[in-house]
Formats: C-alpha cells, sequence, structure tokens
C-alpha cells in the first residue's frame, strides 16, 4: 500500500485501505494517514501526520498507532487539517478538511451522517474532494451519502465506508442525476487516485 508515487503540482493522490473511512493522502511533499485500521505498520512508515476521527474500533488501532508512532516527528510544513464537527454516535467524533500545500481541499467525513452545517463547510472552502460514507455506519446509505456531497458541492465526491460495490454504484447514480456537475470517482481498495485542484471561477 506504500504511495512512492508524488502527485503532480495542484494535486493530491490517495489510496482507500479497508472497508471504512482508511485513507492515505499524499500532497507534493506531505503523507498523511486517516483513520488506520487493519493495515501494517512498515506500510505506513514515512508519515508526516496520523488522523484519528473517533475511537471506534475501525478508525483507531492504539497499538498500531503506537507502534508507527515509535521514534517518528510529526511535520506538517504548509500543508493544513482543520477538525470540524461530525455527525456519530461517538465520545468526540470529528471530520476533518486537509489543505495541500497547493490548496487543494479534501473533506473527509470519517463516518459522519450530513449534517447542515456542511453546507456551510462546503460554501466556506470550496472543497476538491469530499469522502461520502455510503454503509457500515448507523444510517448511513447511498442517500445519506449523496446528501453530504449535496450539502458540500466538491469537484469530486468519493463514496467510501462501504463493503459493497452495489451503494456505490447506487450513490453514483443518484449524484449523476441530481448532482451532474460534481464528478463520482468510485475508490477500489488499495488502488491510487490522483484529483487535481479545481478551476477558479469569478
Amino acid at each position: 500500500m506504500l504511495l512512492e508515487k508524488t502527485p503532480e503540482k495542484n494535486a493530491i493522490m490517495f489510496v482507500w485501505f479497508n472497508r471504512y473511512a482508511g485513507i492515505l493522502l499524499k500532497t507534493p511533499s506531505k503523507t498523511i494517514v486517516i483513520d488506520p485500521v487493519d493495515v501494517k505498520p512498515r506500510s505506513l512508515q514515512n508519515t508526516d501526520a496520523i488522523l484519528v476521527t473517533h475511537e471506534h474500533y475501525d478508525h483507531l488501532d492504539q497499538r498500531l498507532i503506537a507502534e508507527i508512532q515509535a521514534g517518528a516527528q510529526t511535520k506538517i510544513g504548509e500543508v493544513t487539517i482543520k477538525a470540524e464537527k461530525s455527525q456519530h454516535p461517538a465520545a468526540q467524533p470529528v471530520t476533518f478538511i486537509i489543505t495541500s500545500e497547493d490548496g487543494v481541499k479534501i473533506f473527509h467525513t470519517a463516518d459522519s451522517a450530513p449534517f447542515p452545517e456542511m453546507a456551510k463547510i462546503g460554501e466556506k472552502e470550496k472543497l476538491d474532494v469530499a469522502f461520502c460514507t455510503v454503509g457500515i455506519a448507523p444510517g448511513a446509505s447511498p442517500e445519506t451519502g449523496f446528501e453530504i456531497a449535496r450539502l458540500t458541492k466538491p469537484q469530486v465526491a468519493v463514496p467510501y465506508h462501504t463493503n459493497s460495490v452495489d451503494s456505490q454504484k447506487k450513490f453514483a447514480e443518484i449524484l449523476k442525476a441530481q448532482l451532474p456537475r460534481t464528478a463520482c470517482l468510485i475508490p477500489e481498495l488499495n488502488k491510487i487516485y490522483q484529483v487535481t485542484k479545481r478551476k477558479q471561477t469569478s
């Protein structure tokens, strides 16, 4: 699962590495891992930051994080990470907005259900990528995943947090019918994708 390639300028690369919210994200200078579970520590060695959205077993493996962090130093440089609200039954769940050094904006929703403030996040941040939960989490479905995309209006919506390709395809159908200007990227596990920054329109 090592992501040895480096994205082009104004782009990011990502790999979805489990059936949950596990994402390896690479900007031109940094590597960030979100919710590492069901992955070997050595595949996450050159990581600049590990982000955990909440304490549930499918998002936090404390032993794994302790192993990765042993001797590691966290540097973020010009990449910014902002924690936002999450609508999920957990102790203190968060979602993350990650902005690369080139300004590519990613919204990692973990397994959050849609919530009204997502519209403000989308308006303010002008998201390039939003990861939309379409299964497994309580109440999650292709329809609720679409609602995340509808509220945030990203350039690219990525249906994830599911073990069903059918739920990803259903999400894509709803998105195409109701939000045709948002592209859908259906990720396969352990495959590398690159997304380029949205063109600024006045």
